[in-house]
């Protein structure tokens, strides 16, 4: 099954903790540290309302980060204003409408493909997010990575319930690490 088969398949706890995967591996550009989303996760583990962690969440991470917006960083900078959207535009509860998880998660779900891409010194012109998402080409390798991860959230949480979200913050964490790695070595490689 493709990416794009698996969100439109999944249930709303499925679609919120792919969604909230994405945003998670994502942190790094908006400067977060690494257990700033840690109580939206234990709020859908307990089907709790995320309303105020979001916030505040939104709140820590509402200035600063790893970029800074000018010419030397653009790939960075629109990487940022990508993982910014998904947490901006991020459900303020975990149980809303089905419809509006899905639109989120799948939202999520290509910018974080497309801020791989940005940041893959691999991407070509010619791969697409969009056939990844669809199942037609693996993509570069930073992007090939992220939809391995993206697809092992669906599959987990699907599988697994409630269960699969312990292995699903070890998929994110894994990513979290290699962006943040990512970044690392553009900057010092900015700085020679």
């Amino acid at each position: 099954m493709s990416l794009v088969d698996l969100i439109a398949g999944a249930d709303e706890r499925t679609l919120a903790a792919s969604g909230l995967a994405c945003l998670d591996r994502c942190v790094p550009l908006l400067g977060g540290e690494d257990e700033v989303l840690r109580p939206l996760w234990a709020d859908l583990a307990e089907d709790r309302s995320w309303q105020e962690p979001l916030a505040k969440a939104r709140a820590e991470l509402g200035v600063g980060g790893l970029v800074e917006d000018d010419a030397d960083h653009a790939f960075e900078a629109e990487a940022a204003e990508l993982a910014r959207r998904m947490l901006d535009e991020a459900p303020d509860e975990p149980s809303a409408s089905a419809d509006a998880l899905r639109r989120w998660a799948d939202a999520c779900s290509d910018a974080a493909l497309r801020i791989h891409r940005l940041l893959d010194p691999a991407a070509d012109e010619e791969s697409s997010v969009t056939d990844c998402r669809e199942g037609r080409t693996d993509g570069p390798p930073l992007v090939a990575a992220e939809l391995r991860r993206q697809i092992a959230v669906l599959e987990l949480v699907t599988a697994h319930g409630t269960g699969g979200l312990r292995q699903v913050l070890e998929v994110s964490t894994e990513g979290r690490r290699v962006l943040r790695a990512v970044v690392s070595r553009r900057a010092r490689g900015r700085s020679v």
